[in-house]
């Protein structure tokens, strides 16, 4: 059939499975929209406030859904203005596909009005990305865009398209969506090796990252950990993969990790790592990480073994798949021992806060007990984002969603509205800080919008909170710009975006406002106004070793020396 390259990018979206895509138009783009309106009830458009909002919400989609997330913006500002999410995205292994349209070809490269080179701006921090300048070239990259956006170590893919491609016609031929099965490429002997190690381990350790949330590998995880008698822990975005109600769960390692991971997996002779990538904040001192055990390390991208640490045996493959062959080889072992010293550095270490007064790790577990630990909870970055990460009960995987290796501020909002949208029936809640809200408190007006029953909790502190500690604890308590004592008024500007708005200022005053939030099946902001010098406990300092994780008690008995 002849169709123009505006209906080929639809019907390839159709062909892919979207329904929802999250955008902004604009003119080298608007041929697109214009086909989008015409399949208006086939595929739904969320117009968000601002291009990095759509960036976020597709990323916070496909996470949730673990679809790939769709974004569309025009050329110039408008797809510069997609650059954080995509960032965001890439670093965290996310599934989107941002399409851009760009100036005609004739007008290329002669610094016409809102043109840039994006396909080149995007380079470092896309899986691929093309500039489309023929028609009958869109079709097949299309399906390609996809196809690598989802298969092997998902990421983000852009496609950037001239405006006189979006124009032009040529024959359009249908194809039915084939995707790969995914597959492991693992050598023998490294199996072998692997195998050898766990059958000598007296004291071995799951440390599981986001590669067992992408993949699925929630049931193999968890075979595992029986089958080798095994503590689990995780990374920020590993959060949800192995169930945070388990014994065997010791809770987050790294910065902010238990000292119950820390020590642990700085005492164990096994250490076997899942879909993780051995980042700074997880490993702090690598010279000095888990420096008394022998690393397997199983993940899906090659690259990423030996990268950061040494290991002594490595798996190549979808960690699913993986996993599936090596538990099959294991035989049942007995670890009581270690299982009973990891359960006693849990019960001498476990997680605490200040609980006569009003704080965020107190909203948090109110928020896990409220929703039963069923909610997806998205968040920005700073002290929430950690609090969040270690006071709600993660049981499923796809229910915690966070900027991980980007750290952007002001990602949350628009995630989560991708989030609730792709998964309409759950309660969807992002948990905010002061300086994080302001970043993209706009997006409140896409949820009022389009009614989407998004819960935004803004922890206010009045500072940007994490930054604060650091000045605390590392700068001789120089607060210089975290200071955000200031007039306005978050309850007034959600009102006036058309929100619910409720301030919170009493613990007692916590509950019946998360019920009502729930009840009101609408855009509702809660701001809870808690100390300014709350901190995030354990903590370990950049660069030290994991085993020199200190928390509150620690710091007293230092000042008191």
């Amino acid at each position: 059939m002849l169709l123009n390259g505006s209906e080929i990018v639809i019907a390839c979206l159709k062909e892919q499975g979207v329904d929802t895509v999250f955008g902004y138009p604009g003119g080298t783009i608007l041929n697109v929209y214009d086909a989008l309106y015409k399949h208006s009830s086939e595929i739904r458009h969320v117009l968000t406030s601002h291009e990095q909002g759509a960036a976020h919400a597709a990323d916070g989609y496909a996470r949730a859904t673990g679809k790939v997330g769709v974004c569309l913006a025009t050329s110039g500002p408008g797809a510069t203005n997609l650059v954080t999410g995509i960032a965001t995205a890439y670093m965290d292994s996310i599934p989107i596909v941002a399409i851009t349209a760009n100036v005609a070809l004739p007008s290329l490269g002669k610094d016409s009005f809102q043109e840039v080179d994006i396909a080149g701006v995007t380079i470092p921090i896309t899986k691929h990305n093309y500039i489309v300048k023929k028609v009958e070239d869109l079709a097949p990259i299309m399906r390609e865009a996809f196809d690598i956006a989802r298969s092997g170590r998902p990421g983000p893919v852009l496609v950037d398209i001239t405006k006189d491609v979006t124009a032009a016609t040529c024959e359009y031929e249908p194809k039915a969506l084939v995707i790969a099965e995914p597959k492991a490429c693992y050598d023998a002997e490294e199996m072998e090796k692997a195998l050898s190690y766990i059958r000598d381990a007296k004291k071995p350790f799951i440390y599981v990252g986001g590669g067992a949330v992408a993949s699925g590998a929630s049931k193999e995880v968890a075979e595992l950990a029986e089958l080798i008698d095994a503590p689990v822990c995780d990374t920020l975005m590993g959060k949800g993969a192995f169930d945070g109600y388990s014994e065997r769960y010791t809770g987050m390692i790294g910065m902010h990790g238990t000292k119950a991971s820390n020590l642990g997996v700085s005492d164990c002779d096994l250490l076997i790592a899942l879909g993780a990538r051995f980042s700074d904040r997880v490993i702090g001192n690598p010279k000095r990480f888990a420096e008394n055990a022998k690393i397997i390390h199983i993940d899906i991208d090659k690259a990423e073994i030996n990268k950061n640490i040494r290991v002594n045996a490595s798996l190549i493959g979808d960690l699913k798949v993986v996993l599936k062959d090596l538990n099959a080889k294991i035989e049942k072992q007995d670890h009581s021992e270690w299982m009973a010293q990891v359960k006693e550095l849990k019960e001498k270490f476990p997680m605490k806060y200040d609980n006569e007064v009003l704080s965020c790790p107190y909203v948090i577990e109110e928020l896990d007990r409220i929703t039963k630990g069923q909610a997806v909870v998205t968040t920005d970055v700073g002290q929430h984002q950690m609090w969040a990460a270690q006071y709600y009960k993660y049981t499923q995987p796809r229910t915690f969603l966070s900027s991980g290796g980007l750290g952007t501020m002001g990602y949350g909002l628009g995630a989560c509205i991708g989030a609730q949208v792709g998964q309409p029936d759950k309660i969807c809640v992002n948990i905010a800080g002061d300086g994080c809200f302001r970043m993209n408190m706009n997006e409140l007006a896409t949820a009022s919008r389009y009614g989407i029953p998004v819960i935004e909790i803004v922890i206010n502190n009045h500072v940007l909170g994490m930054v604060r500690q650091w000045q605390t604890l590392f700068y001789g308590k120089r607060y210089s710009q975290t200071v955000l004592n200031d007039k306005v008024d978050f309850c007034k500007v959600a009102e006036g975006l058309g929100c619910e708005a409720i301030r919170v200022t009493k613990k007692e005053e916590v509950a019946p406002a998360i019920e009502k939030a729930i009840a009101l099946k609408a855009p509702v902001l809660i701001e809870v106004v808690i100390p300014e010098d709350d901190k995030v406990f354990p903590m370990v300092p950049a660069g030290a070793p994991i085993s020199e994780v200190f928390d509150g008690d620690d710091l007293k008995k230092r000042e008191q020396q």
